[in-house]
């Protein structure tokens, strides 16, 4: 028996890295998945490649071996009508309940506020702050229809919880997500639907092979001292170590737990 038999995840971001194993987990865990990705170039300024639509098939593949029943589409977060559209078709077809949202989408590019030209500035808005606002908004009402209580988890960083230098405009979306996730959490609250975020640090995915972001603490070394880690033995952490978090803030054994930022860093917002 899984943790979450019988019950269906929305999750967003699938096509690689956290998002992927966040729906692969959640389904080997018994949920049913609805899963959406860009899957394409979302920011000229990203210094990593884009996820792909074969990339996106991969996810696919690893559904399917799972077992549990999964809907999989190329969405953009920041079309609130094509979220919509794809929830009003993918929920009724899998039962119509919506019990988990893990609104995990996002990218991260670095420049210093006041040389970043205004689309870098807006785009990282849209993606990160928006799209999760955007996302929670087509998903709730289906998780009121279905009147099961559920659990919302959005992405955040430790950005959200520290500002990081060459980031003003990722630390602006992240600490923008905390603070929706709250007063959604107080909103959300008399339907038994509980609202988190989790704020991981270095994780081993292509946003972590920025070569800007090398560029950007190279020529500002002074800025490393607000990269620490209490765990040097450990210095980056694996999907599957945020999915544990996911997992537990989608399952019944963190019933209590809503309105939290749930740090999975290494320690990193200590130092």
């Amino acid at each position: 028996m899984g943790l979450l038999n019988g019950k269906v995840a929305f999750v967003t971001g699938v096509a690689r890295a956290q998002g992927r194993t966040h729906a692969v987990r959640l389904a080997a865990e018994g949920a049913a998945i609805i899963g959406i990705d860009i899957a394409a170039p979302v920011s000229d300024h990203n210094g990593y490649p884009a996820a792909t639509e074969s990339d996106l098939a991969e996810t696919e593949k690893l559904l399917a071996d799972v077992g549990q029943p999964y809907v999989v589409e190329a969405v953009d977060t920041r079309d609130a009508e094509a979220m919509t559209a794809l929830l009003a078709r993918a929920v009724p077809a899998l039962g119509g309940r919506l019990d988990v949202v893990v609104a995990n989408a996002g990218i991260v590019n670095w420049n210093r506020f006041w040389e970043m030209p205004e689309d870098q500035w807006q785009s990282m808005i849209d993606v990160n702050l928006t799209g999760v606002w955007k996302t929670m908004k087509a998903a709730v009402p289906h998780m009121l229809e279905a009147g099961n209580g559920g659990s919302i988890i959005a992405t955040s960083s430790v950005a959200g919880i520290k500002s990081l230098p060459a980031q003003a405009h990722y630390s602006a979306a992240k600490h923008g997500v905390v603070g929706l996730v709250k007063s959604a959490a107080i909103e959300l609250g008399e339907y038994g639907i509980r609202v988190n975020t989790i704020h991981p640090w270095g994780v081993n995915t292509p946003m972590t092979q920025d070569t800007r972001m090398q560029e950007v603490l190279g020529a500002h070394p002074h800025y490393l001292v607000s990269f620490g880690s209490m765990l040097p033995q450990l210095p980056i952490a694996e999907p599957d170590d945020i999915s544990d978090a996911v997992v537990w803030l989608a399952s019944d054994l963190s019933r209590t737990v809503t309105g939290a930022q749930i740090p999975v860093d290494m320690g990193a917002t200590k130092v």
